[in-house]
């Protein structure tokens, strides 16, 4: 028995569309929107009946309230003023059909019927393809190497538990895609995941972004807005970039952790809420609390399940299945089939360190795939940084290295030889031998000192 809703201004036809409905599906009735959307949260609603004018209300941006909070919902108009432009007008933003007052028991049930089967449809649509993202390197995330396969094994241990998770690893290796698989595969699937850059957004903006806020709590809030909590409410919340956060809204985001209730800005009651909660960030937090920029009670906080994700430069094995991924999808999506990538362009992106990661990976085949002019993706396709990173590779160059030497010679060694090969290029050189560039500048500035 599905959940259906009629939102009407008029109690009487409330009541009478429930006496008429309830045996069918359990009727939910309001006479203020306000008090109906919330329930969108909460609940599966298949269909709501919609009075076009609801007091002092706009039923049409009630409408499209209703499929913003809940997209496959199915909406049917009801409407005393059955004109062809308010009609029009509903279809163009989502209504699925409309029904002119008086309205006429049999016809309705008629159109109920119809609009639960378009429901069952859509639900069925969305559930194979849930399934077919589970076959697709789950989810999203690619790779046999024993580094990926841990990351695999993590996930699968970890999906259906509730404990906040923390996900580390740099730029680009795929934090989000990681956190959108626990939540498809976890119990929550069905419900909203919701993901915010904390990095992104303003700290002013921040708060009532993950908040929300009361009508009149600023300037220019003329209507109450549900913060992301909340909209996620029984689904996943994912905070991208944690890190960045200012230690103000830290303080808030603990307390939500510990109360699981929220505070909307300028409000005076606080809301229960039930989501999973994962954080991501590409700085060391551990260094972060120690120089007082990150609040430490915070970070044991999230960090009860940690995942670490390995830089690409850390599982090269994997770097030709996701060539085939990447290759197939973006030419796929640029209406340009390539077949493959040849043996020497292959091995210069092997070579090649990526300090952006899956991401740069990704940039570097879809302006490969845009420029070939062949079926296979060729060394001149590549950008002119990785052709240049393989010279010191193809070339006769080899590092003395001596037993009994000190590692701190060994590595001064191997710095100042590839400076060299790269004739000074410093962001090169520390692509090449897999370090960062500040890193790189520490250790110059170090040497020259020494001298």
């Amino acid at each position: 028995m599905h959940d259906i809703m009629i939102i009407d201004d008029e109690p009487t036809i409330c009541q009478s569309l429930t006496f008429a409905l309830e045996d069918q599906y359990h009727v939910y009735s309001f006479t203020d929107p306000r008090e109906a959307l919330p329930l969108l949260e909460r609940a599966e609603i298949a269909i709501v009946l919609l009075d076009l004018k609801i007091g002092g209300y706009n039923g049409m941006e009630v409408l499209e309230e209703i499929k913003r909070l809940s997209p496959s919902t199915v909406v049917i108009m009801m409407t005393a003023y059955g004109t062809i432009p308010s009609s029009v007008e509903a279809m163009r933003k989502g209504a699925f059909s409309y029904a002119t007052k008086p309205l006429h028991i049999d016809e309705l049930e008629v159109l109920m019927q119809k609009a639960e089967e378009v429901y069952t449809l859509q639900s069925k649509v969305k559930w194979l393809s849930d399934e077919l993202d589970k076959v697709a390197g789950v989810n999203g995330l690619i790779g046999e190497s024993l580094a990926m396969r841990k990351i695999f094994s993590l996930i699968d241990k970890v999906k259906d538990i509730d404990s906040n998770i923390l996900i580390e690893g740099e730029s680009g290796t795929g934090k989000e895609v990681v956190a959108r698989t626990i939540h498809n595969q976890s119990k929550r699937r069905n419900k909203k995941f919701q993901a915010i850059n904390c990095a992104a957004i303003p700290t002013h903006l921040l708060e009532s972004e993950l908040f929300g806020y009361e009508k009149g709590a600023f300037t220019g809030a003329t209507q109450r807005k549900y913060g992301l909590f909340v909209l996620a409410e029984g689904g996943t919340i994912f905070l991208d970039e944690i890190g960045e956060m200012d230690l103000a809204l830290q303080g808030k985001i603990l307390r939500v952790l510990q109360e699981r209730k929220v505070m909307p800005v300028g409000g005076i009651e606080e809301v229960s809420i039930d989501v999973r909660i994962i954080a991501a960030t590409n700085r060391d937090l551990v260094k972060e609390v120690k120089d007082n920029r990150f609040r430490e009670d915070l970070y044991y906080r999230l960090n009860v399940i940690p995942i670490h994700l390995p830089s690409l430069r850390e599982r090269k094995e994997d770097i030709p299945l996701l060539l085939e991924f990447f290759i197939a999808k973006i030419g796929d999506r640029m209406g340009k089939p390539v077949e493959g990538i040849s043996h020497e362009a292959l091995q210069l992106l092997q070579q090649y360190n990526f300090p952006g990661n899956i991401r740069e990976l990704q940039n570097v085949i879809e302006r490969a795939i845009a420029l070939t002019n062949e079926s296979y993706i060729q060394k001149a396709d590549l950008p002119s940084d990785i052709q240049k990173s393989s010279r010191a590779f193809f070339g006769n160059t080899l590092i003395p290295v001596y037993v009994g030497e000190p590692l701190e010679e060994i590595e001064k060694r191997v710095i100042l030889h590839n400076l060299a090969a790269f004739n000074g290029h410093q962001r090169r050189t520390a692509q090449t031998i897999g370090i960062g560039e500040r890193t790189l500048r520490d250790k110059l500035k170090k040497y020259r000192e020494e001298k």
